[in-house]
Protein backbone atom coordinates (compact mmCIF):
# COMPACT_ATOMS: atom_id res chain seq x y z
CA UNK A 1 0.00 0.00 0.00
CA UNK A 2 3.16 2.64 0.71
CA UNK A 3 3.62 2.53 -3.10
CA UNK A 4 0.05 4.05 -4.23
CA UNK A 5 0.16 6.44 -1.55
CA UNK A 6 3.30 7.93 -2.32
CA UNK A 7 2.30 7.73 -5.93
CA UNK A 8 -1.18 9.30 -4.59
CA UNK A 9 1.01 12.32 -2.66
CA UNK A 10 3.62 13.04 -5.71
CA UNK A 11 0.69 13.71 -7.78
CA UNK A 12 -1.35 15.76 -5.11
CA UNK A 13 2.05 17.74 -5.04
CA UNK A 14 2.83 18.35 -8.83
CA UNK A 15 -0.90 19.40 -8.87
CA UNK A 16 -0.40 22.19 -6.11
CA UNK A 17 2.52 23.45 -8.15
CA UNK A 18 1.13 23.11 -11.48
CA UNK A 19 -2.16 25.39 -10.00
CA UNK A 20 0.62 27.65 -7.91
CA UNK A 21 2.20 28.47 -11.27
CA UNK A 22 -1.19 28.73 -13.36
CA UNK A 23 -2.57 31.17 -10.55
CA UNK A 24 0.81 32.71 -10.75
CA UNK A 25 1.05 33.00 -14.82
CA UNK A 26 -3.13 34.12 -14.64
CA UNK A 27 -2.21 36.89 -12.01
CA UNK A 28 -3.74 40.23 -13.59
CA UNK A 29 -0.75 42.52 -13.97
CA UNK A 30 0.77 39.49 -15.69
CA UNK A 31 -2.25 38.59 -18.23
CA UNK A 32 -2.01 42.59 -18.76
CA UNK A 33 1.58 42.23 -19.37
CA UNK A 34 1.75 39.62 -21.61
CA UNK A 35 -1.11 41.06 -24.11
CA UNK A 36 -0.13 44.58 -23.59
CA UNK A 37 3.45 43.42 -24.89
CA UNK A 38 2.20 41.65 -27.87
CA UNK A 39 -0.55 44.18 -29.31
CA UNK A 40 2.89 46.73 -28.88
CA UNK A 41 4.81 44.68 -30.78
CA UNK A 42 2.10 44.40 -33.55
CA UNK A 43 2.00 48.27 -34.39
CA UNK A 44 5.55 48.95 -32.99
CA UNK A 45 4.73 50.39 -30.06
CA UNK A 46 5.42 50.70 -26.37
CA UNK A 47 2.03 50.57 -23.88
CA UNK A 48 2.37 49.91 -20.61
CA UNK A 49 -0.05 50.62 -17.42
CA UNK A 50 0.80 51.04 -14.35
CA UNK A 51 -2.49 50.86 -12.43
CA UNK A 52 -4.84 48.38 -11.14
CA UNK A 53 -5.27 45.58 -13.90
CA UNK A 54 -8.37 42.79 -14.28
CA UNK A 55 -9.08 40.47 -16.94
CA UNK A 56 -12.50 38.05 -17.68
CA UNK A 57 -12.55 34.91 -20.08
CA UNK A 58 -16.04 33.33 -18.81
CA UNK A 59 -17.91 34.40 -21.83
CA UNK A 60 -15.66 37.17 -23.79
CA UNK A 61 -12.13 37.83 -23.35
CA UNK A 62 -12.62 41.49 -21.48
CA UNK A 63 -9.39 43.24 -20.07
CA UNK A 64 -9.66 46.12 -17.67
CA UNK A 65 -6.21 47.99 -17.70
CA UNK A 66 -5.70 51.59 -16.15
CA UNK A 67 -2.84 54.67 -15.88
CA UNK A 68 -1.98 53.59 -19.64
CA UNK A 69 0.75 55.26 -21.89
CA UNK A 70 1.01 54.43 -25.47
CA UNK A 71 4.23 55.99 -26.96
CA UNK A 72 6.91 55.13 -30.03
CA UNK A 73 10.03 53.22 -28.95
CA UNK A 74 12.17 55.72 -27.33
CA UNK A 75 9.49 58.51 -27.41
CA UNK A 76 9.08 61.18 -24.55
CA UNK A 77 5.56 62.26 -25.20
CA UNK A 78 3.12 59.60 -25.46
CA UNK A 79 0.37 59.72 -28.10
CA UNK A 80 -1.91 57.99 -26.24
CA UNK A 81 -2.95 58.17 -22.59
CA UNK A 82 -6.17 57.30 -20.75
CA UNK A 83 -6.81 56.62 -16.94
CA UNK A 84 -8.89 53.73 -17.96
CA UNK A 85 -9.05 51.12 -21.08
CA UNK A 86 -11.13 48.70 -21.35
CA UNK A 87 -10.95 46.00 -24.28
CA UNK A 88 -13.67 43.00 -25.18
CA UNK A 89 -12.92 40.46 -27.77
CA UNK A 90 -14.31 37.60 -29.40
CA UNK A 91 -12.87 34.30 -28.55
CA UNK A 92 -11.94 34.10 -32.34
CA UNK A 93 -9.70 37.10 -32.35
CA UNK A 94 -7.82 35.45 -28.86
CA UNK A 95 -7.24 32.43 -31.09
CA UNK A 96 -5.79 33.98 -34.40
CA UNK A 97 -3.00 35.73 -32.05
CA UNK A 98 -3.61 38.89 -33.86
CA UNK A 99 -3.81 37.55 -37.33
CA UNK A 100 -7.80 39.46 -36.99
CA UNK A 101 -8.53 42.33 -35.32
CA UNK A 102 -12.62 41.83 -34.40
CA UNK A 103 -13.26 43.25 -30.98
CA UNK A 104 -16.54 43.76 -29.52
CA UNK A 105 -16.19 46.73 -27.79
CA UNK A 106 -13.95 49.42 -26.33
CA UNK A 107 -14.05 52.09 -23.16
CA UNK A 108 -11.27 54.79 -22.74
CA UNK A 109 -12.05 56.89 -19.46
CA UNK A 110 -9.80 60.56 -19.90
CA UNK A 111 -8.06 59.69 -22.71
CA UNK A 112 -5.29 62.40 -24.06
CA UNK A 113 -4.17 62.33 -27.25
CA UNK A 114 -1.23 64.01 -28.39
CA UNK A 115 -1.60 64.37 -32.24
CA UNK A 116 1.47 65.19 -33.51
CA UNK A 117 3.01 62.52 -31.64
CA UNK A 118 0.15 60.45 -33.57
CA UNK A 119 0.97 61.98 -37.04
CA UNK A 120 4.59 61.03 -36.24
CA UNK A 121 4.11 57.33 -35.57
CA UNK A 122 1.60 56.95 -38.12
CA UNK A 123 3.82 58.77 -40.96
CA UNK A 124 6.40 56.12 -40.09
CA UNK A 125 4.03 53.09 -40.23
CA UNK A 126 4.66 51.30 -43.97
CA UNK A 127 1.94 51.71 -46.27
CA UNK A 128 -0.77 48.44 -45.51
CA UNK A 129 0.53 47.95 -41.91
CA UNK A 130 -2.18 50.07 -40.41
CA UNK A 131 -5.17 48.09 -40.23
CA UNK A 132 -8.58 48.87 -38.88
CA UNK A 133 -10.36 46.61 -36.53
CA UNK A 134 -14.27 45.92 -36.18
CA UNK A 135 -16.23 47.06 -33.59
CA UNK A 136 -19.25 44.80 -32.91
CA UNK A 137 -20.15 46.35 -29.91
CA UNK A 138 -18.91 50.42 -30.34
CA UNK A 139 -16.44 52.58 -28.70
CA UNK A 140 -17.06 54.71 -26.19
CA UNK A 141 -15.08 57.71 -24.97
CA UNK A 142 -15.89 59.95 -21.66
CA UNK A 143 -13.76 62.84 -20.98
CA UNK A 144 -11.09 63.24 -23.37
CA UNK A 145 -8.51 65.48 -25.01
CA UNK A 146 -6.96 66.56 -28.43
CA UNK A 147 -3.84 68.10 -28.05
CA UNK A 148 -2.71 70.54 -31.24
CA UNK A 149 -0.16 72.93 -32.21
CA UNK A 150 -1.46 75.61 -30.30
CA UNK A 151 -5.33 74.39 -30.12
CA UNK A 152 -6.79 72.01 -27.37
CA UNK A 153 -10.33 69.90 -27.76
CA UNK A 154 -11.22 68.61 -24.48
CA UNK A 155 -14.41 67.52 -22.68
CA UNK A 156 -14.95 65.08 -25.72
CA UNK A 157 -17.28 62.26 -25.06
CA UNK A 158 -18.01 60.20 -28.72
CA UNK A 159 -20.73 57.41 -28.51
CA UNK A 160 -19.79 54.89 -31.75
CA UNK A 161 -21.91 52.40 -32.12
CA UNK A 162 -20.23 50.14 -34.21
CA UNK A 163 -17.19 50.23 -36.67
CA UNK A 164 -16.84 48.14 -39.92
CA UNK A 165 -14.21 48.94 -42.00
CA UNK A 166 -16.38 48.26 -45.39
CA UNK A 167 -19.49 50.02 -44.03
CA UNK A 168 -21.06 53.20 -42.80
CA UNK A 169 -20.79 54.80 -40.00
CA UNK A 170 -21.96 56.95 -37.42
CA UNK A 171 -21.58 58.58 -34.49
CA UNK A 172 -21.74 61.27 -31.68
CA UNK A 173 -18.73 63.71 -30.80
CA UNK A 174 -19.55 66.54 -28.73
CA UNK A 175 -16.57 68.59 -27.04
CA UNK A 176 -15.03 72.22 -26.76
CA UNK A 177 -12.36 73.43 -29.65
CA UNK A 178 -9.86 76.45 -28.07
CA UNK A 179 -7.78 78.50 -29.60
CA UNK A 180 -6.46 82.02 -28.18
CA UNK A 181 -9.12 83.94 -26.87
CA UNK A 182 -11.67 81.47 -29.47
CA UNK A 183 -13.54 79.21 -27.98
CA UNK A 184 -16.11 76.79 -29.80
CA UNK A 185 -18.46 73.97 -28.09
CA UNK A 186 -19.72 71.75 -30.27
CA UNK A 187 -22.24 68.62 -30.02
CA UNK A 188 -22.09 67.14 -33.16
CA UNK A 189 -23.98 64.52 -35.18
CA UNK A 190 -21.03 62.69 -37.53
CA UNK A 191 -20.96 60.14 -40.65
CA UNK A 192 -18.86 58.70 -43.33
CA UNK A 193 -20.11 56.40 -46.46
CA UNK A 194 -17.52 54.12 -44.69
CA UNK A 195 -14.04 54.81 -41.85
CA UNK A 196 -11.52 55.04 -45.17
CA UNK A 197 -9.50 57.48 -47.20
CA UNK A 198 -11.64 59.50 -49.72
CA UNK A 199 -14.96 58.73 -48.21
CA UNK A 200 -17.93 61.00 -47.47
CA UNK A 201 -18.41 62.76 -44.56
CA UNK A 202 -21.60 64.88 -43.02
CA UNK A 203 -21.67 66.73 -39.99
CA UNK A 204 -24.69 67.99 -38.40
CA UNK A 205 -25.31 69.80 -35.26
CA UNK A 206 -25.21 72.88 -32.76
CA UNK A 207 -21.98 74.94 -32.31
CA UNK A 208 -21.69 78.11 -30.01
CA UNK A 209 -18.39 80.36 -30.81
CA UNK A 210 -17.59 82.96 -28.38
CA UNK A 211 -14.57 85.11 -27.41
CA UNK A 212 -14.37 88.26 -24.91
CA UNK A 213 -18.00 89.86 -24.32
CA UNK A 214 -19.38 88.16 -27.69
CA UNK A 215 -20.88 84.71 -28.06
CA UNK A 216 -22.26 82.85 -31.91
CA UNK A 217 -24.65 79.97 -30.91
CA UNK A 218 -25.04 78.42 -34.30
CA UNK A 219 -26.62 75.56 -36.17
CA UNK A 220 -24.18 73.91 -38.92
CA UNK A 221 -24.59 71.14 -42.07
CA UNK A 222 -21.39 70.45 -44.08
CA UNK A 223 -20.29 68.16 -46.25
CA UNK A 224 -17.34 67.24 -47.91
CA UNK A 225 -14.95 64.05 -49.37
CA UNK A 226 -11.47 63.55 -47.00
CA UNK A 227 -8.42 62.20 -48.08
CA UNK A 228 -5.86 61.85 -45.38
CA UNK A 229 -2.05 61.63 -46.82
CA UNK A 230 1.46 62.89 -45.60
CA UNK A 231 0.85 66.79 -46.94
CA UNK A 232 -2.63 66.90 -44.49
CA UNK A 233 -5.90 66.54 -44.67
CA UNK A 234 -7.52 67.37 -48.29
CA UNK A 235 -11.15 68.22 -49.76
CA UNK A 236 -11.64 68.49 -53.04
CA UNK A 237 -14.84 70.20 -52.51
CA UNK A 238 -15.79 71.65 -49.21
CA UNK A 239 -19.52 72.66 -48.34
CA UNK A 240 -21.07 74.24 -45.31
CA UNK A 241 -23.78 76.51 -44.12
CA UNK A 242 -24.69 77.98 -40.38
CA UNK A 243 -27.72 80.05 -39.33
CA UNK A 244 -27.20 81.71 -36.47
CA UNK A 245 -26.70 85.00 -34.70
CA UNK A 246 -24.39 87.05 -33.15
CA UNK A 247 -24.77 88.24 -29.53
CA UNK A 248 -22.86 91.11 -27.59
CA UNK A 249 -24.24 92.54 -24.49
CA UNK A 250 -28.27 93.47 -25.42
CA UNK A 251 -27.09 93.24 -29.41
CA UNK A 252 -28.83 89.97 -31.20
CA UNK A 253 -27.66 89.73 -34.98
CA UNK A 254 -29.50 86.90 -36.84
CA UNK A 255 -27.37 85.81 -40.09
CA UNK A 256 -27.22 82.77 -42.27
CA UNK A 257 -23.98 81.09 -44.01
CA UNK A 258 -22.34 79.10 -46.56
CA UNK A 259 -19.38 78.51 -48.10
CA UNK A 260 -18.31 76.23 -51.12
CA UNK A 261 -14.50 75.39 -50.75
CA UNK A 262 -11.16 73.33 -51.30
CA UNK A 263 -10.09 72.11 -48.11
CA UNK A 264 -6.83 71.48 -46.53
CA UNK A 265 -5.67 71.33 -43.02
CA UNK A 266 -1.90 70.72 -42.45
CA UNK A 267 0.52 71.69 -39.50
CA UNK A 268 -1.83 72.75 -37.21
CA UNK A 269 -3.51 75.66 -39.81
CA UNK A 270 -6.88 75.39 -41.66
CA UNK A 271 -7.23 76.86 -45.23
CA UNK A 272 -10.06 77.35 -47.40
CA UNK A 273 -9.10 78.78 -51.03
CA UNK A 274 -10.88 79.55 -53.40
CA UNK A 275 -13.83 79.84 -51.59
CA UNK A 276 -16.92 81.01 -52.67
CA UNK A 277 -18.82 82.56 -49.86
CA UNK A 278 -23.08 83.86 -49.31
CA UNK A 279 -23.76 85.80 -46.12
CA UNK A 280 -27.41 86.81 -45.45
CA UNK A 281 -28.90 89.11 -42.49
CA UNK A 282 -31.26 91.76 -41.40
CA UNK A 283 -30.69 95.48 -40.80
CA UNK A 284 -27.43 95.19 -39.63
CA UNK A 285 -26.00 92.14 -41.47
CA UNK A 286 -25.43 92.75 -45.00
CA UNK A 287 -26.33 90.43 -47.94
CA UNK A 288 -23.14 89.48 -49.81
CA UNK A 289 -21.50 87.19 -51.83
CA UNK A 290 -17.72 87.15 -52.35
CA UNK A 291 -14.58 84.71 -53.24
CA UNK A 292 -11.36 84.77 -52.00
CA UNK A 293 -8.86 82.99 -49.36
CA UNK A 294 -9.53 82.13 -45.33
CA UNK A 295 -7.18 80.36 -43.49
CA UNK A 296 -6.90 79.87 -39.63
CA UNK A 297 -3.61 79.23 -37.77
CA UNK A 298 -1.84 81.02 -35.44
CA UNK A 299 -3.92 83.90 -37.13
CA UNK A 300 -7.04 84.45 -38.95
CA UNK A 301 -6.75 85.50 -42.37
CA UNK A 302 -10.04 87.07 -44.67
CA UNK A 303 -8.86 88.04 -48.25
CA UNK A 304 -12.12 88.64 -49.80
CA UNK A 305 -13.75 89.97 -53.25
CA UNK A 306 -17.13 90.44 -53.46
CA UNK A 307 -20.52 92.52 -54.27
CA UNK A 308 -22.72 94.06 -51.52
CA UNK A 309 -26.18 93.51 -52.41
CA UNK A 310 -26.78 96.88 -50.87
CA UNK A 311 -25.44 99.01 -48.04
CA UNK A 312 -27.12 98.21 -44.78
CA UNK A 313 -29.73 101.07 -43.55
CA UNK A 314 -28.40 100.39 -39.88
CA UNK A 315 -24.65 101.04 -40.82
CA UNK A 316 -23.25 104.44 -40.95
CA UNK A 317 -24.65 106.20 -44.16
CA UNK A 318 -22.17 106.45 -47.22
CA UNK A 319 -21.36 109.39 -48.21
CA UNK A 320 -22.55 110.96 -51.90
CA UNK A 321 -22.55 109.49 -54.98
CA UNK A 322 -21.01 105.98 -53.92
CA UNK A 323 -24.30 106.52 -50.90
CA UNK A 324 -27.57 107.47 -52.34
CA UNK A 325 -28.01 104.25 -54.49
CA UNK A 326 -29.42 100.76 -54.11
CA UNK A 327 -27.51 98.96 -57.00
CA UNK A 328 -24.60 96.44 -55.92
CA UNK A 329 -21.63 97.67 -54.32
CA UNK A 330 -18.34 95.76 -55.08
CA UNK A 331 -16.10 95.83 -51.93
CA UNK A 332 -12.97 94.00 -50.81
CA UNK A 333 -11.76 93.02 -47.50
CA UNK A 334 -9.42 92.63 -45.90
CA UNK A 335 -8.24 90.80 -41.85
CA UNK A 336 -5.16 89.35 -40.32
CA UNK A 337 -5.05 89.17 -36.39
CA UNK A 338 -6.50 87.49 -33.29
CA UNK A 339 -9.61 84.76 -34.08
CA UNK A 340 -11.27 87.29 -31.68
CA UNK A 341 -11.81 89.90 -34.57
CA UNK A 342 -10.82 92.46 -32.35
CA UNK A 343 -7.51 93.64 -34.71
CA UNK A 344 -8.06 95.95 -37.63
CA UNK A 345 -10.03 95.35 -40.78
CA UNK A 346 -9.74 96.80 -44.15
CA UNK A 347 -12.66 97.43 -46.31
CA UNK A 348 -12.90 98.97 -49.65
CA UNK A 349 -15.85 99.87 -51.80
CA UNK A 350 -15.90 101.23 -55.36
CA UNK A 351 -18.55 102.74 -57.70
CA UNK A 352 -17.77 103.66 -60.59
CA UNK A 353 -15.14 106.14 -60.18
CA UNK A 354 -15.50 106.81 -56.46
CA UNK A 355 -13.82 104.75 -53.67
CA UNK A 356 -14.24 104.27 -49.96
CA UNK A 357 -11.51 102.55 -47.83
CA UNK A 358 -12.08 102.09 -44.72
CA UNK A 359 -10.45 100.81 -41.66
CA UNK A 360 -12.31 99.81 -38.17
CA UNK A 361 -12.41 97.29 -35.48
CA UNK A 362 -15.18 94.73 -35.67
CA UNK A 363 -15.97 94.99 -31.50
CA UNK A 364 -16.17 99.11 -31.55
CA UNK A 365 -18.17 99.62 -34.65
CA UNK A 366 -20.88 96.81 -33.27
CA UNK A 367 -20.70 98.98 -30.01
CA UNK A 368 -21.32 102.16 -32.04
CA UNK A 369 -24.02 100.63 -34.15
CA UNK A 370 -25.91 99.09 -31.09
CA UNK A 371 -26.05 102.47 -28.76
CA UNK A 372 -27.45 105.48 -31.67
CA UNK A 373 -28.35 107.31 -28.79
CA UNK A 374 -24.86 107.56 -27.09
CA UNK A 375 -21.41 108.52 -27.96
CA UNK A 376 -20.31 110.00 -31.30
CA UNK A 377 -22.82 110.82 -34.33
CA UNK A 378 -19.40 109.91 -36.30
CA UNK A 379 -18.84 106.19 -36.53
CA UNK A 380 -15.21 105.05 -35.54
CA UNK A 381 -13.18 104.33 -38.25
CA UNK A 382 -10.81 105.86 -40.20
CA UNK A 383 -10.22 106.09 -43.95
CA UNK A 384 -10.49 108.32 -47.12
CA UNK A 385 -13.11 108.84 -49.46
CA UNK A 386 -11.98 109.58 -53.11
CA UNK A 387 -14.39 111.22 -55.43
CA UNK A 388 -13.63 113.06 -58.30
CA UNK A 389 -16.57 115.08 -58.61
CA UNK A 390 -18.95 116.32 -55.85
CA UNK A 391 -22.45 118.42 -56.21
CA UNK A 392 -23.59 120.12 -52.68
CA UNK A 393 -26.02 122.63 -52.59
CA UNK A 394 -25.61 123.68 -56.11
CA UNK A 395 -22.01 123.64 -55.78
CA UNK A 396 -19.77 121.28 -57.85
CA UNK A 397 -16.37 120.07 -56.17
CA UNK A 398 -13.73 118.24 -58.22
CA UNK A 399 -11.13 116.41 -57.16
CA UNK A 400 -12.46 115.61 -53.67
CA UNK A 401 -10.59 113.96 -50.83
CA UNK A 402 -11.97 113.10 -47.52
CA UNK A 403 -9.83 111.79 -44.44
CA UNK A 404 -11.48 109.82 -41.48
CA UNK A 405 -8.94 108.93 -38.51
CA UNK A 406 -10.44 107.59 -35.35
CA UNK A 407 -7.66 106.35 -32.53
CA UNK A 408 -9.79 102.58 -32.55
CA UNK A 409 -8.22 102.00 -35.94
CA UNK A 410 -4.14 103.21 -36.44
CA UNK A 411 -3.87 104.63 -40.41
CA UNK A 412 -2.87 101.89 -42.76
CA UNK A 413 1.12 101.39 -43.05
CA UNK A 414 1.37 102.99 -46.32
CA UNK A 415 -0.72 106.57 -44.73
CA UNK A 416 1.97 106.88 -42.27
Amino acid sequence: MRRPVKLLLAAAAIALLLAFALHSLLQPRRVTGFVLDALGKSLGLEITATGASEYRLRGAPLLVVRNVAVREPGAGTPLLRAQRMSVSVPWSTVRSRGARLDITRIELDAPVLDLPALQHWLASRPPGETRMPTLSDGLQIRNGRIDGRGWRVDGIAISLPRLHPEQRVGAQFNGRFTSGDLALRFRLAIAMTQPANNAGIAVVGPVTASSGDWRLPATLHLSAPLHFGDDGIRSARLRARMGGRYESGDTRLPFAFAITSPLLVRDGTLALAPAGIALRGGDVVPDLDAGGRIAYGKRLLLDLDGRLADWPAAWPALPPPIGGSHAPLPFTLDYLGRDSLDDVVTLGIRRRTARFDTRFRMPVIARWIASPASGSPLPPLAGRLVVPQLDVSGARLEGVEVEFQDASAPPAVQDR
